[in-house]
């Protein structure tokens, strides 16, 4: 690393308001609820993004905000979605979990703090990092397609470039 600061996103992180996540929670069904809202985890091999190797983005089911590319998928043949960095760093925050004894990195949407897998240190160049993502946290917005917009306030210039 060099030491420099990343650039800033072009989408807005400001966290939802209050009205504005009820009114996106209203929207999940009870799985995405559990994995989303509760840290829970899709079983494996069952996800439905998991084969998908359509080019796009892959965003937080719950408040659309593009995580991570297609380019930066990868089969590691855990179950879930992997990916090996995120569309831009600030869009993905790392929490320490230390649940069922273990300890990892919870993975979890840097605007509406949704929960959506765990990054490990064991995956490809070149980062080394392995994303292993619930299919059910996110959502694909294949590329050419709108981006779902319940709170994203981005100059559209920039969207098209992710894409």
């Amino acid at each position: 690393m060099n030491g420099s600061a990343a650039p800033a996103s072009a989408f807005d992180l400001t966290p939802p308001s209050n009205a504005e996540r009820a009114r996106l929670e209203a929207d999940l069904n009870r799985e995405e609820a559990e994995v989303l809202l509760h840290h829970g985890t899709e079983r494996p091999f069952c996800g439905g993004l998991l084969q998908n190797k359509a080019q796009g983005l892959y965003c937080c089911r719950l408040c659309g905000l593009p995580l991570f590319r297609h380019a930066t998928k990868f089969e590691s043949g855990t179950g879930w979605p992997s990916f090996w960095a995120p569309v831009h760093p600030a869009h993905v925050i790392g929490i320490r979990d230390t649940s069922y004894g273990m300890i990892r990195i919870e993975t979890r949407c840097a605007r509406c703090d949704s929960h959506q897998g765990h990054v490990f240190p064991d995956g490809p160049a070149p980062t080394g990092l392995r994303y292993c993502i619930n299919s059910i946290s996110l959502e694909f917005v294949a590329t050419g397609e709108p981006l779902r917009d319940p709170l994203l306030r981005a100059d559209d210039d920039h969207v098209a470039a992710l894409q």
